[in-house]
């Protein structure tokens, strides 16, 4: 990639993250972008914890992530992340996953917002960091990820769940990879036995609190292996995310 703007960090996919056929887990490779997005922070002295301390981070409000397959146990591979645009209170990043041989395995793009974490609304970017990450416009995968994905009201597929406290993250949010785990966890199973999260396009709606109950609805679409999503808050009309996952075969 030829601009000087990108952020790379290498990983070696260790065993307690893969799954049953020795391949790392779509929660998993979410961790891995997260921890690459906090790195670039760090890189630019301003870190996650630095900003805390000022009362502001960065929450994710949409986002979708494609895999062409999923790295094996021991494997190392690059994630390469970059900025493609902003506003004055958001900004794109673009991420595409490597393997050992620099063929790309996956690409992601988050919508992120600066957020004041007392007051729970966005403010203005740091103009140093405008300045430090800057920006190039290229897309690592073309999506409109601000359209409107609708939320299921009635499914066949639900389960519930409780808000812990490791569920929450530094800003006080339930962690966008919690919310993947819910996804997984009301699809029929054996989709989740046979075929692998090709894709996931999710929407990040509103917060779920510690204490919470939540319930994951999966409803099938009329594509094959493709399916709607949606986590609300039990015993209210308050949906907290909604989400698209095609699933394709090993």
């Amino acid at each position: 990639m030829e601009f000087d703007k990108y952020f790379d960090k290498q990983f070696e996919l260790r065993y307690f993250e893969m799954n049953k056929l020795g391949l790392a887990t779509p929660t998993i490779i979410l961790a891995l972008l997260e921890e690459t997005a906090a790195d670039h922070c760090y890189s630019i002295n301003h870190s996650l914890f630095d900003l805390v301390k000022k009362n502001v981070g960065w929450v994710l409000v949409s986002g979708v992530l494609q895999m062409e397959r999923y790295p094996n146990y021991k494997e190392r591979i690059t994630i390469r992340t970059w900025l493609s645009d902003y506003t004055l209170i958001k900004g794109y990043r673009e991420n595409i996953i490597y393997d050992e041989n620099d063929k790309i395995i996956g690409s992601a793009k988050g919508l992120w917002v600066f957020f004041d974490i007392k007051n729970r609304k966005p403010v203005p970017i740091f103009n140093e960091i405008k300045e430090k990450w800057s920006s190039f416009n290229k897309k690592a995968i073309n999506r409109n990820i601000k359209k409107k994905i609708n939320a299921v009201d009635f499914s066949e597929y639900t389960k519930q769940f409780r808000v812990n406290r490791f569920d929450t993250d530094m800003n006080k949010h339930v962690n966008n990879i919690r919310y993947l785990q819910w996804v997984i966890e009301s699809i029929p199973e054996d989709i989740v036995d046979n075929y692998y999260l090709y894709e996931i396009d999710g929407r990040f709606i509103a917060e779920a609190a510690y204490g919470d109950t939540v319930v994951s609805l999966t409803e099938k679409d009329e594509i094959e292996n493709s399916f709607t999503h949606t986590i609300k808050i039990k015993g209210s009309d308050k949906v907290c995310a909604t989400a698209k996952t095609i699933w394709k075969v090993y």
